[in-house]
């Protein structure tokens, strides 16, 4: 009798899971488990949660999604709270695991445990199945080793590679094991303002509805928009937990350009799924550096950290309206559209002077789609340390602002209740204070 264990993390979802294909063959009792681990509720090396409490939210719909689908194949959700390293080991005992299924991890400490839970129970068969890409590591035309330095590198090494195609979920699951013990996952508080809900069927009503309209004909021209539903595709944060696959946000497109047609309009959101695909692979590729203050490029920026410009970069309390304005709406909705996410970003390292580190820390707290890869990744493009060929970018904001909020309605709707303030303190010595 095999028993297998089924990981779920970035993967909160039946449709298009090979994990779950693959979990499922030979097996005659299934475990499906998601371990929610304390540590991210609480703050880490940045002063930010690795998971703060809108994106904790979207997890929770996500997973009361996925339980209540499992329940419709005889299937069960174990939720357990606790560190991965200790609760694995301990259901693989109690359990007589012979199988552990996971969707591979893209991120260091995600990969980090995988490989030492491998190293700990040699007697077990541990299987990761790339589900997170479009594209399988050998469909790639490289090694990693050898992965462009550039997006458009990338993106034209990838032109002949055909996206694989998105699995169906089995029509059967077996059964799971009798006896599962649910630990409590409390929600926060604090009531949510987004206008996003967790969840593989949102998600897909979502992608259905939008292909089914008429904006991805004109996304091109929309998706610098700061504060409108319709003019950006908006499926990032159901990309990020994995309620969507890429693939299947590819098929959908593909489907809409057959019967709508194709233009530049479309031919952008496939451009920005590749954008998304190659910060994936970077993440592989570079490891460590992602997270490194000098980058893929070993570059020492001249930036530093004050305790106070950071704290007032993340309640919004700067003297640049429209980065406060789009700072009040993160901490509102756990949402930025991608143009007011390069000029809060810019701002941080060139305005504020700031390691950027702590601006992706934060943003990672913050963002319902908080993928490892996307955000380390495009934080190094602005800081102007990783993929980016032309070097340190710099956001003009008051071109910024008359470009995308020419009549100020995005900074009224957002602004603070608190007022912008000056930059900083200063200290007996008129210096700027600055953590120690």
């Amino acid at each position: 009798m095999t028993r297998t264990l089924l990981w779920f993390q970035q993967d909160l979802r039946l449709m298009d899971n090979p994990a779950l294909r693959e979990a499922v063959k030979g097996t005659h009792e299934l475990t499906c488990l998601y371990c929610a681990d304390p540590a991210l509720r609480r703050p880490g090396r940045y002063h930010c949660k690795p998971v703060g409490d809108l994106p904790w939210r979207f997890i929770l719909d996500s997973l009361d999604d996925l339980a209540r689908s499992l329940v419709q194949f005889g299937q069960r959700l174990w939720l357990r709270q606790g560190d991965p390293l200790t609760v694995l080991p301990e259901i693989i005992k109690q359990r007589q695991i012979d199988r552990v299924v996971v969707s591979a991890p893209i991120g260091l400490d995600e990969r980090r445990q995988w490989q030492t839970l491998m190293e700990r129970h040699p007697d077990v068969v541990f299987e990761a199945v790339q589900s997170h890409t479009l594209f399988r590591l050998d469909q790639l035309p490289f090694s990693l080793d050898n992965l462009p330095g550039t997006f458009s590198q990338f993106r034209k090494a990838m032109e002949a590679v055909p996206v694989r195609p998105h699995c169906r979920p089995p029509t059967v699951l077996p059964p799971p094991p009798g006896r599962l013990r649910n630990d409590p996952l409390i929600p926060p508080r604090a009531p949510s303002n987004s206008p996003f809900r967790g969840g593989e069927r949102p998600g897909r009503r979502h992608l259905n509805r939008y292909f089914a309209g008429s904006a991805p004909q004109s996304y091109k021209q929309t998706r610098n928009a700061l504060d409108d539903w319709r003019s950006s595709t908006k499926f990032s944060p159901w990309l990020a937990r994995g309620c969507l696959s890429a693939r299947q946000v590819w098929a959908a497109l593909s489907r809409h350009e057959h019967y709508r047609g194709a233009n530049e309009s479309t031919a952008w959101i496939r451009f920005e799924l590749l954008w998304r695909e190659y910060f994936q692979w970077y993440a592989l590729a570079h490891g460590s550096k992602l997270f490194a203050f000098t980058g893929i490029q070993n570059i020492r920026r001249p930036t530093t950290f004050y305790a106070e410009r950071f704290s007032k970069w993340c309640r919004g309390q700067t003297p640049f309206p429209i980065v406060n304005a789009a700072m009040s709406q993160l901490n509102a909705t756990g949402y930025l559209s991608n143009r007011a996410r390069q000029i809060v970003a810019s701002a941080f390292v060139h305005e504020l002077g700031l390691d950027w580190r702590y601006g992706a820390a934060y943003f990672q707290q913050q963002l319902l789609d908080y993928d490892v890869a996307s955000n380390w990744g495009n934080w190094q493009y602005l800081a102007g340390v990783g993929a980016d060929p032309r070097g340190w970018r710099h956001f003009d904001l008051a071109k910024q602002t008359e470009i995308y909020d020419p009549d100020g309605a995005f900074i009224r709707r957002w602004a603070p209740t608190q007022p912008s303030a000056p930059l900083d303190s200063h200290d007996e010595a008129d210096w700027p204070r600055r953590a120690p």
